[in-house]
């Protein structure tokens, strides 16, 4: 499968580093600074990091999650293109105006975009719609005129006109200087949204010096796929000037019509959603320059309704408050949550790398309630915040920050993560259920793979945001993820942005993995993604004292090992028939967005099973060595091909810390650092992939503090080692986690040492109390590997197993049942290891009590128990045995209920299970769907 234009990946130019004196780490060339911890991170805050070429970040002011971003629209010469998603290109240097909203390296061409303003030093002679090549209405610009810093932008433009902007939560700040002799125009490009728009109005009022309208929005990735190619929000503004307007002029398409106070019109998506040339609409004013070169904007939005963007406005803004006030409470705004972790030491450049990395993390979700609460939810329909919910947050770009951000965030501020997970869930309320996997403002997008949603919602509480429906959330998750819908059976917007939640949900249920014949974007990919929410699921639920769930979707989260083929030691694609496909390891068949060779390792919750699976702990070392480096030596980071790593992108971010699994942590903190080293800098390319709505940067944070999330529904810490001598989180629970590194430096990334709460440890890996209750890690590190730390199988990080990890335990053992419905469907089909001999390879009894054991030979551990039911077997799904028990008994006639399924559906059941025993008894208590019948087991399998 050729890599789509989704998500476009422009690879690090350090790819390959060489080994530095044996340690392969590379150098920063800025002077440490002195040993201090930074008491100004908003000030080393630099919005042009990421802003060039892979990052596609954007450098404009705003404040944390804020539902106003108000930042560059840069071109190219093309009205209907932005040089990158987010807007920006640092290589681009050429700007069409301002707009308010935007998200942060999304990929595909964008979205958001909305309601751009132009300050122009020209008189308005022509449409700018009708200007398809942004040859007069844009403005060229250097970068020696241009600053972007937290909660605040500036450049001075070409054209003379200097620009300055802020941002409250919900509203935005303008300040436009124009030069002395120039007309003063300004334009409101209220219908060029960055993938265009189906609607647009716009209305001058001069008696109140303001401009209102509204744009109807949507199209993410709409150029791939029709599915997307719609509207599903629409963005009010209320913006209000500080001086008088001495003219006004409307436009829509090509026409220019001076004078007039209102306009209408969309662009349109086109034909191949991408926005038609020529079409739009907006208004401009221009100003008297007698009265001053300066003009104030003050702008209000609102996703519910034109009153409310005023409201916002007057809430969080009010006429009088001055430019300066603006930028400096947005400047204090974004020091509260950058000072949520402290640091000491490093270079210049790298606390600057740091806090921007922290900053790009803290950008998204967005706020997306108004002031009074209210907001339109996924039905389109206005609703008010939950009991105990301060904000409903939108913009969920699941498949990216499941793995990383949303745990930083909630680490952070617990109460912003349990928002979010409230705001999860109140989408999904909103949308049938349905918890889409790439939510923008109140639209469901599709995009991606997995069903992320369960993975974050579980890790939020697990890092303490526990203030929200986690009961309902749960019954929520439970459903969807057991209830097959149509458009699971359905390939409607196949492959990047299928709109099922769980692609193939029926065959995932039936045969344990998504096929490679399935309707997923790539079956192996897909079924790790879903064993990953289900283990998300499982841990919520065990938290919940849901014991059934908790167990049910521990086994299910096993089902990874059903597109392990032990043949090639690879995840793959196999068929629904079970046939392994043809293989390539560096291919990206049956995966989004990666190789077989990337996503092998991507089962975070039970890494000790995949390397058992593998062959042991040291053979999967050596095949991390391998994945990291080339045959040279020299380091395969990103860049490379698919058989080797690539960290710029979120297959291969969990990759670096499986050291620690196998008994070599040194290499955990040797490959982490090198990544830090030279993946990631202070410049406009600083960030080495797309930044995925803060996925990236999430990344880098965990990674320069020396800490990561162990899996998803888990707060255990992973170790490498932090980048600087002191790193203090302060959790806004009021919990403080401090990590002392003593001899930090850039080419000292190895552990000697290691005290938790003052006691000596050799685990590389923190404990979820450390994130819980706080405490003190002090670590002593250098520039040598000390290769005997943390070596031991014991102190190994926890996985999450329930098996199988041994043969099937009941293979061929005697069995005995009831009654059989034919000589040739006896109690030994059940336990004979096959499903393909046909409707008479079951066992099948028509008896009054229909009951079936297994004798396991003598008392034996029991962790894991499989049902094969009718549909195993190719026999009607309303065969299927619906209600029946399990026990368990150590001679035959004392037996004790392990298992009481009930209303089940599914082809195969498995269960999880904490048994020592000889004999294993099935009750068939309802045989079929419909009620009676004939119970049909195809196997019965046992696992230790």
């Amino acid at each position: 499968m050729t890599r789509p234009p989704l998500r476009r990946r422009l690879l690090s130019a350090f790819s390959t580093f060489g080994l530095l004196a044996g340690l392969g780490l590379a150098q920063f060339a800025a002077p440490p600074t002195a040993d201090a911890a930074v008491s100004d991170p908003a000030a080393t805050v630099n919005t042009l990091i990421g802003s060039s070429n892979s990052g596609e970040t954007f450098p404009g002011a705003d404040t944390p999650f804020g539902m106003v971003q108000w930042s560059p629209e840069n071109t190219r010469g093309n009205q209907t293109r932005t040089p990158q998603p987010g807007g920006y290109d640092y290589d681009a240097t050429r700007i069409r105006g301002f707009s308010l909203t935007h998200l942060s390296g999304t990929g595909c061409a964008g979205g958001a975009g909305d309601v751009p303003f132009l300050p122009y030093a020209a008189t308005v002679t022509s449409s700018p719609s009708a200007d398809r090549t942004d040859a007069t209405y844009a403005a060229g610009f250097s970068h020696a005129n241009e600053t972007g810093t937290a909660g605040s932008y500036r450049v001075g433009l070409d054209s003379g006109v200097n620009v300055e902007l802020s941002a409250t939560t919900r509203t935005g700040a303008g300040r436009f200087t124009y030069p002395t002799g120039k007309p003063l125009s300004l334009l409101v490009r209220t219908s060029n949204s960055e993938v265009g728009s189906s609607a647009a109005q716009t209305t001058i009022d001069t008696a109140n010096r303001a401009i209102s309208g509204s744009v109807t929005s949507g199209n993410f990735c709409g150029y791939i796929n029709t599915v997307d190619r719609r509207s599903y929000y629409t963005l009010y503004f209320y913006a209000a000037f500080d001086r008088p307007f001495a003219g006004t002029g409307t436009w829509q398409d090509g026409t220019l019509s001076a004078g007039s106070t209102s306009s209408s019109g969309g662009t349109t998506y086109g034909t191949d959603g991408w926005p038609a040339a020529g079409k739009g609409s907006g208004g401009y004013v221009t100003f008297d320059p007698a009265q001053g070169q300066s003009v104030g904007v003050r702008v209000g939005v609102s996703y519910v309704s034109a009153a409310n963007a005023r409201a916002n406005l007057d809430a969080e803004n009010p006429a009088g408050t001055a430019f300066d006030t603006v930028k400096q409470r947005a400047h204090d705004a974004w020091n509260t949550e950058l000072n949520r972790i402290s640091i000491t030491g490093g270079t210049t450049a790298q606390q600057s790398t740091f806090y921007t990395a922290l900053y790009h993390s803290l950008l998204h979700p967005n706020v997306f309630s108004d002031t009074n609460g209210q907001y339109v939810g996924m039905d389109q329909k206005t609703h008010a915040l939950s009991t105990g919910q301060h904000a409903q947050y939108a913009n969920f770009s699941g498949w990216d920050v499941y793995r990383d951000q949303v745990q930083l965030v909630t680490l952070l501020r617990p109460d912003i993560g349990a928002d979010i997970a409230q705001s999860l869930y109140n989408q999904a309320n909103q949308n049938n259920g349905v918890w889409d996997r790439w939510t923008h403002n109140q639209g469901g997008t599709h995009v991606m793979t997995g069903d992320p949603g369960h993975a974050a919602v579980a890790s939020i509480y697990a890092f303490g945001g526990t203030s929200f429906d986690a009961a309902g959330a749960l019954a929520s998750m439970v459903h969807a993820a057991t209830t097959v819908t149509a458009e699971d059976r359905g390939r409607d917007g196949w492959n990047v942005m299928v709109t099922g939640e769980r692609p193939s949900l029926d065959q995932y249920l039936s045969i344990g993995y998504v096929p490679s014949d399935g309707n997923a974007w790539g079956g192996a990919g897909e079924t790790l993604e879903d064993v990953s929410a289900d283990f998300g699921i499982s841990q919520l639920a065990q938290r919940l004292n849901d014991t059934g769930d908790g167990s049910r979707f521990l086994a299910r989260a096993q089902n990874w090992r059903n597109v392990f083929n032990p043949a090639t030691g690879y995840i793959q694609q196999r068929d629904s028939a079970g046939a392994w496909q043809s293989f390539d390891p560096a291919s990206d068949d049956g995966f989004a967005e990666g190789s077989a060779a990337q996503y092998t390792w991507m089962v975070p919750f039970n890494v000790k099973g995949l390397f058992t699976a593998m062959g042991g702990a040291a053979t999967a070392a050596g095949r991390l060595d391998r994945f990291f480096h080339n045959p040279d030596n020299s380091w395969a980071l990103s860049g490379s091909d698919g058989t080797h790593s690539d960290v710029s992108n979120e297959p291969s971010i969990g990759t670096p810390w499986l050291y620690d699994f196998a008994g070599q942590p040194y290499k955990t903190q040797q490959t982490v650092r090198q990544a830090v080293n030279t993946l990631w800098s202070a410049g406009p390319g600083g960030i080495p992939g797309q930044d995925d709505l803060g996925a990236m940067s999430s990344w880098y944070v965990f990674a320069a503090a020396g800490i990561y999330p162990l899996a998803p529904g888990r707060a255990e810490l992973l170790l490498a080692s932090p980048l600087f001598s002191q790193v203090v989180v302060h959790r806004g629970n009021g919990a403080t986690l401090t990590l002392n590194a003593t001899g930090a430096g850039t080419n000292a990334p190895y552990v000697q040492s290691l005290r938790v709460n003052g006691t000596t440890s050799t685990r590389p890996w923190l404990p979820e109390s450390l994130v819980t209750d706080g405490g003190t890690v002090d670590l002593t590190l250098s520039g040598t590997a000390n290769t005997s730390w943390g070596t031991a199988a014991a102190d190994a990080p926890p996985s999450f197993d329930t098996g199988p990890t041994s043969a099937d335990l009941a293979l061929n053992r005697p069995a005995t049942a009831d009654s059989s419905c034919n000589t040739d469907e006896g109690p030994a089909k059940a336990v004979n290891g096959s499903v393909s001999g046909g409707s008479g390879d079951k066992w099948c009894s028509l008896g009054g009590t229909k009951w079936w054991r297994v004798d396991l030979g003598g008392p034996t551990p029991v962790r894991t128990v499989t049902v094969r039911h009718a549909g195993a077997g190719g026999e009607s799904t309303a065969w299927n045995t619906r209600d029946y028990d399990i026990q368990a008994s150590d001679d035959g006639t004392a037996w004790t209920t392990l298992v009481q399924a009930r209303g089940n559906t599914a082809n195969v059941t498995t269960h999880a299970v904490n048994a020592t025993a000889r004999y294993l008894k099935l009750n068939v208590l309802t045989p079929e769907q419909g009620g009676g019948g004939a119970a049909r087991i195809y196997e019965f399998e046992v696992y230790g």
